[in-house]
């Protein structure tokens, strides 16, 4: 059973950052944020985080919103209560005073009345605030410095949730130090993309869920272990 959660890309300031910019941002913004996996916090080296989220918001200033028909970055939410609820969450953002970095541009000629959002980035977030750990489930992403690897640890985990994380360095030993560390069912190194494929199981932990689909975890879900005990007298 999977249930969302509030993945983090974690950005290190060795990081080859022209390719990790297109996987940052299609991540929070492919199915217009609607998607368990969704890339939607963006944890960031502090040495780099100028730089880093510099050159995400010019991406993500780039990002139109539209219709299938015209084949753009991201279409509608689902609903209107689920539009409804995305924009509460920009409103709380709003109010508490967390910088706007950069937002997404919508298509001209919207139909009236659409369940259409643009793409917000956030930062920095603080740590306590609502939008650093509860899942929005819309195109909104919530950018935080860190300062070091314990940082960036406790920081990714750091929420009620725990189903994909991507780390993003060319540190090949801290990449397994910190991967080995996430409390998530997946972790990407230096690429995002949550499932990977039919071979690579795929859950999550704390309440992102329980069990595994994919891979041949999987099939233990269609198993049952049956104990026989016998007493030899």
């Amino acid at each position: 059973m999977e249930l969302g959660g509030k993945s983090a890309q974690i950005v290190f300031a060795d990081a080859d950052i022209e390719a990790a910019l297109p996987v940052l941002v299609n991540a929070i913004v492919q199915h217009a944020g609607q998607t368990c996996s969704a890339g939607s916090r963006l944890l960031v080296e502090r040495s780099a985080y100028d730089r880093v989220v510099g050159r995400v918001a010019e991406r993500f200033a780039q990002v139109r919103v539209g219709t299938p028909e015209m084949d753009l970055d991201l279409g509608p939410l689902v609903s209107a209560k689920q539009r409804d609820r995305v924009t509460g969450y920009c409103g709380g953002a709003d109010a508490d005073g967390i910088p706007l970095i950069a937002e997404g541009q919508m298509a001209d000629g919207l139909p009236a009345g659409g369940f259409f959002v643009r793409p917000r980035l956030y930062g920095p977030v603080p740590r306590g605030n609502r939008l650093a750990s509860e899942e929005v489930f819309g195109p909104v992403m919530a950018v935080l410095p860190f300062e070091d690897e314990a940082d960036a640890i406790r920081l990714a985990n750091g929420t009620p949730y725990g189903l994909v994380a991507g780390i993003w360095t060319q540190d090949g030993g801290r990449a397994l130090r910190v991967g080995r560390k996430m409390q998530v069912g997946q972790v990407f190194v230096n690429c995002y993309g949550a499932g990977g494929g039919i071979e690579l199981p795929f859950g999550g932990m704390k309440k992102s869920g329980h069990g595994r689909e994919k891979g041949f975890d999987a099939l233990k879900e269609f198993s049952a272990v049956r104990t026989l005990v016998i007493r030899h007298d």
